[in-house]
């Protein structure tokens, strides 16, 4: 409050008379309470709540109090309250430099890191040695499309997509979506975003080249909403179907595909969506699969058509497609629309809540954590502008913007980055629909000639409602429309009219702020601040040149934007653009950005903030002056000029209209389909026989070859545990060149041995029938039900203790073979081995073990005689995807040399890397004090941070640090089991404890039922859960139907109880 220094001066009073004040010198409110004490008065009346918001009006109330005593209680009480606020600022302000401070020191010492680890070989590099990490970055410049400069080479480039039959899969969670009459608006969640993702999938349906999209998201079946919203299934009708006629098949098109997750009967906002986001994953990739299949049919010669790519707008929809992008193998891009951090920040400044409060309300810190997660997983990153990377994205630890540049400085010379990757940021504007608008051609004075095509129409009623508030509505129109909203800065724009003298006399001023009924009725701010407009028009006497209307529908803005543009206007938008702020993207693209671009496409010249998006579309079309929004003079100044200078308004336009297909939809798609082809293409490698329904009771012979011819390129045996999957890190290069021998003998083996199976078979069918070698490989094929064993104990006799009471609660189903098992554990192949033999079993007693926290996948073997032990080569393949290898193991070694125990001497390492426990696909870590180690957000940070891509998990009670590729985990091997074997997820159920891992929660959610465990905990394992990015609780579905919970001292009975209750081996 400028000029209102007294204050200051009045709070020193009070402060230095102490702690009490005579009744004389209290304020009536504090007189009643007793003798007047500053700390207890701050505390009762400030600190429990107070809006900043009103200030000015509590100083107009004071102002006009008649009562001495009252005016005077009312001022004290605004002191206080400044003086909290300016407090409060200050304290936020520091916060945030420090903040700012340590992020800049932890980005610059990675940065510094990184760069010393790629800078070992760079003599070498610079020869131009093609080194295999280039590949795996996936953004090389070999296979990529050349960028695409003209219309002309993108229309020769989309006659050459024709061919193509595309499946794109686009994913958006929350909020109500259809195709048609979308309530916009309804909540926050129901927004710009909807109309965006909807127009997306429409538009790509209808460009060459692209066979089928499907737009996934939640499917409501709640009596609070429409019942379109409960309908699996919607077609988006195409803009143009005229142009789709070669295009058009039987499962062709845009589909809006609902997937049911969640409560059932409920409507809930998007920050209760993450306990329910691994159901949506398990049920979307089953739509995928099978979507992929039919298309195979139709248009894939009988091979599945994998998505190209798989889209997540907003943060839920990233974490699911990461997960689904890992589960297939198949390119990512993601759009955050709005992000977590920059959200975070701007909260944070208000300074109303505390973080905890913040997570509270928002979930914002696993918002976070998905949006890092997405920017681990993504191929492309689409942003809609240059400050949207700069201002937002920087703000992560998985994005550099100098970093980024030196790492594709090394790509195009094709120089290692040591496993480093960076998504590559695209600028792709959201598209509009320009077809149907037919720019105004004549003026205020000489009415447009009608003919055939478009006949002269009387006037909108519109027109008369705004050229009814002026003098000469002759006059060319400057059009501003925006809500009364302080943001929307419309006071600056009447100030600047106002004492403007020359443009009052050239121009009329149109302010369309919304509808409003009476003042009285609108929200506080929104009242101020046309309260606000309207005593500017009185002060500067602007009657006859400002026009306020109080309603307009929504149809009649294109008729707005016709009249400016017959009267030779301007269209103008002053609004604050800071960085994006709290105003989703895509509002701020349909609102503010979408006036300036359906100005352009009216044929309006345009005044824009010189902040934010306008600057990246001003660059395109150049149709107007960019100002800054806070210099009322330079505001004044641009109209003037452009109502003034015809011949300036005359370029303005026709470059708008010249330019304004840039942003069409298919202008839009043409760009994205672009940027897709140049990604490294992925999808499932392996080439599997149809050889019948899973439940098939009897197999043939000829049924187990083909499996065992299927698995021979992609199974090997492992007699000795990690001696198949582990090798000598510092020896991985020249490994290399030994790889194909290795597989070609393996191979032969595989093949030899499954010629003997055959020749067994032919020698005895009878007893084959009996054997497990001639059923389905592997066993978990033809289980009825599969149980997961993925209790994470802390010692081995507690997880062999818990695994006998499981056999025991089934000992009948096991016996008959209709249920199987899977050990998940964090553990080595050797080491399940050794546990298997320290407890009596065989490895026959699990069809399946997935190894090193879901980083190997090992089968039981059919025949024992040949080995205990089958690894699944393709899982490898699966998620190798921005494995860091060498480079990720010489970072995480420094890590770990750095954490010491200062306490005692010689500074002891706390953490060592342990040689017998890796593998190529897992790096293990030793912790000698637990209490120690840092937090596992913190490891995760650095290598983010480094650009190294991997998936950190802390096991038995941080004893053990387990680093494995981005997109394993021990929940993605059950899903990669249903894409590869076809076994069914709802047929899984999974054996947990109370706590866990690190990895815990992607255990719990999903189609899979869980039994969860009690007692199976240590208070270590809820300590070591507490340091994590986020509260368990925020992603756990706790009323789930799928989970059931055992008693505290549980036995075979009460495991047997549980699965009834799941429905499961009832009788």
């Amino acid at each position: 409050m400028a000029g209102n220094d007294w204050i200051n001066s009045y709070l020193e009073a009070i402060l230095d008379v102490g702690p009490g004040l005579d009744d004389a010198k209290s304020s009536l409110l504090l007189r009643e309470r007793g003798r007047f004490s500053p700390t207890r008065y701050f505390v009762e009346e400030v600190i429990t709540g107070f809006d900043e918001t009103d200030l000015h009006r509590s100083w107009v109330r004071a102002q006009a109090t008649r009562s001495p005593q009252e005016r005077n209680t009312r001022l004290e009480n605004m002191c206080w309250r400044i003086w909290n606020l300016a407090r409060q600022k200050k304290q936020i302000e520091g916060e945030l430099a420090q903040r700012k401070a340590k992020r800049r020191l932890e980005r610059e010492r990675g940065r510094k890191e990184a760069t010393a680890d790629m800078s070992e070989d760079l003599s070498e590099g610079e020869k131009g040695d093609i080194v295999s990490d280039v590949s795996a970055h996936g953004d090389s410049n070999r296979g990529r499309l050349p960028r695409i400069n003209s219309v002309d080479a993108m229309e020769t480039w989309a006659s050459q997509q024709k061919g193509k039959k595309l499946y794109i899969v686009l994913i958006s969670l929350h909020g109500l979506i259809r195709g048609e009459n979308m309530e916009l608006g309804r909540d926050s969640d129901t927004g710009g975003q909807v109309k965006y993702v909807v127009e997306l999938a429409r538009a790509l349906g209808s460009m060459p080249g692209v066979y089928r999209v499907d737009l996934l998201t939640r499917q409501v079946s709640s009596p609070d909403v429409d019942w379109s919203y409960g309908e699996p299934t919607e077609m988006l009708t195409p803009r143009n179907s005229e142009d789709l006629t070669d295009e058009m098949g039987e499962s062709s098109g845009s589909y809006i595909i609902r997937i049911p997750f969640g409560p059932r009967d409920k409507y809930i906002l998007k920050e209760l969506l993450w306990p329910h986001i691994p159901e949506f994953v398990d049920g979307a990739l089953n739509h995928i699969i099978q979507m992929s299949n039919v298309l195979g049919e139709q248009v894939g010669s009988g091979k599945p058509v994998w998505p190209v790519a798989i889209h997540g707008h907003y943060a839920d929809a990233g974490d699911s497609a990461a997960l689904l992008s890992g589960a297939l193998n198949v390119p990512m891009l993601f759009t955050g629309h709005s992000l977590g951090r920059d959200k975070l920040e701007q909260l944070l400044k208000q300074g109303r809540l505390s973080r905890e409060e913040i997570n509270l309300t928002y979930k914002i810190l696993r918002r976070i954590e998905a949006e890092e997660l997405s920017l681990d997983a993504s191929d492309i990153v689409i942003t809609s502008t240059r400050q949207e990377i700069g201002q937002q994205w920087r703000l992560y630890d998985g994005f550099d913007p100098i970093l980024e540049r030196k790492l594709r400085a090394r790509i195009k010379r094709n120089v290692s980055c040591y496993g480093r990757f960076m998504p590559r940021m695209v600028i792709i504007p959201p598209g509009m629909e320009f077809h149907h608008i037919v720019p105004q051609d004549g003026d205020m004075d000489g009415e447009t000639e009608g003919n055939e095509d478009h006949p002269a129409t009387p006037d909108p009623p519109i027109w008369s409602e705004i050229m009814r508030f002026f003098t000469n509505p002759r006059k060319p129109m400057i059009l501003a429309l925006a809500r009364p909203d302080p943001k929307k800065n419309i006071t600056t724009l009447v100030k600047a009219f106002g004492e403007c003298r020359p443009l009052r006399e050239l121009a009329n001023l149109t302010l369309i702020m919304g509808n409003r009924d009476g003042i009285d009725e609108m929200s506080s701010t929104n009242a101020s601040v046309l309260l606000s407009v309207l005593k500017l028009i009185d002060k500067y006497d602007l009657y006859g040149v400002v026009a306020y209307p109080k309603h307009h529908k929504q149809i009649e803005v294109p008729d707005i934007y016709r009249l400016a543009a017959k009267t030779k206007g301007v269209f103008i938008n002053p609004a604050f653009i800071e960085p994006f702020g709290l105003t989703l993207i895509e509002v701020l693209y349909f609102v503010f950005i979408s006036g300036l671009l359906f100005a352009a496409a009216h044929g309006l010249p345009i005044v824009a903030t010189k902040n934010g998006g306008p600057v990246d579309i001003h660059r395109v079309l150049d149709n107007g002056l960019l100002v800054d929004p806070h210099d009322q003079l330079s505001i004044a100044d641009a109209l003037l000029k452009l109502v003034a200078d015809k011949q300036l308004w005359a370029r303005c336009r026709q470059n708008g209209l010249k330019n304004i297909h840039l942003f069409s939809w298919p202008e839009h798609c043409k760009t994205y389909l672009s940027r897709i082809a140049g990604c490294k293409p992925r999808h499932p490698q392996w080439q599997r026989s149809n050889d019948g329904e899973e439940s098939s009771e009897s197999d043939s012979p000829s049924d187990s070859l083909r499996d065992i011819q299927d698995i021979s390129l992609n199974l090997k045996f492992s007699l000795d545990g990690e001696k198949s999957g582990a090798g000598d890190n510092d020896s991985t290069l020249e490994s290399e060149g030994n790889a194909t021998d290795r597989r070609s003998k393996l191979e032969n083996a595989v093949l030899a041995w499954s010629k003997g199976i055959l020749k067994d078979n032919r020698k005895s069918a009878s007893a084959a029938d009996q054997n497990t070698s001639t059923g389905k490989f592997p066993a978990l094929r033809r289980r009825k039900h599969l149980f997961v064993i993925a209790v994470d104990c802390d010692s081995s006799e507690n997880l062999l203790e818990a695994t006998k009471v499981i056999f025991e609660a089934v000992e009948k189903e096991r016996t008959e073979g209709s249920i199987g098992f899977i050990l998940s554990t964090f553990m080595t192949i050797s080491e399940i081995h050794a546990f298997l033999v320290s407890g009596g079993l065989t490895p026959n007693a699990f069809d399946a073990f997935i190894c090193n926290s879901g980083s190997d996948l090992y089968y039981s073997a059919i025949n024992p005689e040949d080995g205990p032990f089958v690894i699944d080569f393709y899982y490898h393949s699966h998620i190798e995807y921005r494995w860091g290898g060498e480079g990720l193991r010489k970072t995480l070694l420094r890590w770990a040399s750095s954490i010491m125990d200062q306490k005692v001497e010689n500074e002891e390492q706390i953490i060592t890397a342990d040689e017998q426990l890796s593998t190529n696909y897992c790096y293990a870590f030793r912790a000698k004090k637990a209490a120690m180690v840092p937090p596992v957000k913190e490891l995760r940070k650095l290598l983010r941070i480094q650009a190294l891509r991997c998936n950190v998990i802390y096991c038995q009670n941080t004893a053990r640090i387990n680093v494995i590729p981005v997109l394993a985990s021990r929940s993605q091997a059950l899903r990669y089991l249903y894409v590869r074997w076809g076994v069914d997820l709802s047929r899984m159920i999974v054996f947990v404890g109370e706590c866990g891992d690190t990895d815990y929660e992607g255990l719990l959610g999903g189609l899979h039922k869980s039994v969860i465990l009690k007692g199976v905990c240590t208070s270590a394992s809820s300590n070591f859960h507490a340091s994590r990015s986020y509260p368990l609780l925020d992603v756990m579905p706790v009323d789930s139907p799928n989970i059931v919970h055992t008693p505290e001292d549980w036995s075979s009975s009460d495991i047997r109880n549980a699965l009834d209750k799941l429905g499961l081996l009832k009788g």
